[in-house]
């Protein structure tokens, strides 16, 4: 008896990082010290030198039960950009810049391309963003998960100066709202498409006109990474006074959590065209509007709050960025919330 007969491949997991290695070193950034193989990534904080008060900003998801379609489909090269968005997304919003990344992935077998193909992902998400990937942890689970299936996680650091925090502190009533475009569905709200839609590969190739290409397709498109476009809006002197990220929950459980206790948010359902994939969703499941709104983005990552004088300042800024943008809304006095109408 050894190792391998157990279920655990070490060579397997020598070859995955063989195979990562190319992907990760394209996310490299001058801080960090060292090489991939070590016990721990190692990245120089000298950055921290030209700050009044430098605050690490912090953030860790994982993408839950869209790893389902992924195994279905057996494409695993963009699964990873999903993970990096959902901890990145957040740091941005609280004004960080993210520094680095590590993943962790638990399999039931260790396929060496297999793996090699989610970090992929996660380096390009990790490009995207501009953070490094200095580390990360492949754990093979013979007998826990079946040997296709895997779950997939990540942690990422970020910095800024307390300056620079964004925390809707001083939000007030009059503030415009702008909502920065999602690519979908993102990675929230899963455990509903999959009740509502089949999920056989045959019902995942199925073309849909009014997506202009397949279910699967669609539904496994990346989540949208907003951090170069926040900073674009940084750099061009505006500031953002409060953001939020629009994941599970939807607007109800999201917006409020960017707006101090006498500030209510409004925002306009007809500022900005649903994309046709959460119409499709609706109808098939018969979902009630009011729960799209409270699971899905609808078509918005992201809701930043600036000064009405700012606020074509900002969508120049985030357009420059590549994203697209809308006024989806603005501030009032009142108790803290926010009102779809």
């Amino acid at each position: 008896m050894d190792y391998k007969k157990a279920g655990v491949d070490i060579e397997a997991g020598y070859k995955s990082v063989e195979l990562m290695k190319e992907h990760i070193k394209a996310t490299m950034r001058p801080e960090v010290l060292g090489g991939i193989g070590g016990f721990s990534g190692v990245f120089s904080m000298e950055k921290i030198k030209g700050m009044e008060k430098p605050t690490l900003v912090s953030g860790t998801d994982g993408v839950g039960t869209k790893l389902k379609l992924a195994f279905l489909m057996d494409k695993h090269d963009t699964i990873g950009i999903d993970c990096v968005a959902m901890c990145v997304n957040d740091i941005a919003c609280a004004g960080g810049e993210p520094l680095f990344f590590l993943d962790y992935i638990a399999c039931g077998k260790n396929e060496p391309e297999k793996i090699a193909a989610i970090v992929k992902g996660v380096a390009e998400g990790c490009v995207q963003s501009g953070a490094a990937l200095i580390g990360g942890e492949t754990a093979e689970h013979p007998g826990l998960m079946p040997e296709d299936e895997y779950d997939l996680a990540g942690f990422a650091v970020g910095l800024v100066d307390e300056k620079d925090l964004i925390t809707g502190a001083d939000l007030k009533a009059g503030d415009v709202l702008i909502g920065i475009a999602s690519s979908g569905v993102h990675s929230n709200g899963f455990s509903l498409v999959r009740k509502v839609f089949e999920m056989t590969r045959e019902s995942l190739d199925t073309y849909y006109g009014e997506l202009g290409r397949t279910l699967g397709e669609t539904l496994l498109e990346p989540t949208r990474i907003y951090v170069k476009a926040l900073k674009s809006v940084k750099d061009a002197g505006v500031r953002i006074k409060a953001c939020s990220h629009i994941t599970g929950g939807g607007f109800y459980e999201n917006v409020p959590r960017m707006l101090p206790d006498n500030i209510h948010a409004v925002i306009k359902k007809d500022s900005y065209e649903v994309p046709a994939v959460f119409k499709l969703l609706q109808r098939k499941g018969s979902i009630d509007e009011h729960m799209m709104y409270n699971t899905y983005n609808m078509g918005i990552g992201m809701v930043v709050a600036v000064s009405p004088s700012d606020a074509d300042k900002a969508m120049e800024a985030i357009k420059a960025a590549g994203e697209s943008c809308y006024i989806v809304g603005e501030t009032k006095q009142g108790e803290k919330g926010v009102t779809l109408c």
